[in-house]
Order: structure tokens, then sequence, then C-alpha cells
């Protein structure tokens, strides 16, 4: 996630690091569904799937406008201590959302530091590693443009 749209208060900004983490991980997160689960916990809002408009940026700086919509899938729930755990994932994946929304409430714990290593830590380095792989991909596909400057007449 770009630091610059990071929130200035350090234990939001971490939590929207994670967060990130989380909602990108998808099927990565099942494999962990037995620990999240091993707590009482109530769905406050069960996962629900709807939509949400996707917006670009002409130039990728300029004027704003209307892309489109996609399918999100969000989830909150409640642990039987009273932290709140909420999540917001892009696609149809309920199960996803659930587990997302678990770990979120999970990390907002005394055993947060447990949490960040034996699940964000992991799935962040994967995560990082795709993406290098997908960079280093495309980027043989970089064309650079240069001009020729003529000479004055």
């Amino acid at each position: 996630m770009s630091s610059n749209l990071l929130h200035s208060d350090g234990h939001i900004a971490e939590r929207q690091r994670w967060m990130a983490v989380l909602a990108r991980a998808a099927g990565q997160l099942q494999e962990h569904a037995e620990a999240l689960r091993d707590t009482e916990y109530q769905l406050l809002r069960p996962a629900e799937v709807g939509m949400s408009m996707v917006r670009g940026r002409l130039g990728g700086s300029g004027s704003l406008f209307n892309l489109g919509e996609m399918s999100v899938t969000r989830c909150v729930v409640r642990l039987a201590d009273g932290r709140t755990g909420y999540s917001y994932v892009a696609g149809r994946d309920k199960l996803h959302a659930e587990l997302a929304a678990l770990a979120d409430a999970h990390l907002q714990g005394a055993d947060q530091q447990q949490w960040m290593t034996r699940l964000i830590v992991p799935l962040q380095t994967v995560q990082q590693a795709k993406q290098a792989a997908l960079e280093a991909a495309t980027a043989t596909t970089q064309v650079e443009f240069f001009t020729l400057v003529r000479g004055e007449s």
C-alpha cells in the first residue's frame, strides 16, 4: 500500500496495512480458518455481496472519472471480548470476507504480535514476491520512447 495513502496516526496506518494484506489474501486465509475461528464470535453483519464504483484519474493524476462497478463483499464480526473486526474484499468470496474480519478483530488484541508473525508477515511476503514477479515480467515489455531533437535552421 502506498505510504501517501496511509493515515498520519501510526496505529491507524498499521491497521490499514494489515487490512490491505488481508483483503488481497483470498484463498490463503483458508489455511488459517481453524485458528481464526477458535474463539467465540458473532456476525454483526454477515458477509454480503454488493457493488462499489471504481474511479480513475485521467493520466493517473488528472480529473476523476467513473470507470465502472465491481463486486465487493463486506463482513463485520465481534469477538466475545468486544473487539470488532471489519473487512471489505474485492469479489464475491463470503468466506474470505468473514476470515479477514476475524483476523482484523484478532489483530486488535493483546496477542497482536503473534498474529502479525504467523499470519500477516507470511501473507505479505508471498504478496510482495508475486508483485515483484509480475513487475519483472511486465518490465520486459516496457517500451521507452525518446525524441530526436532537430538542429536549428
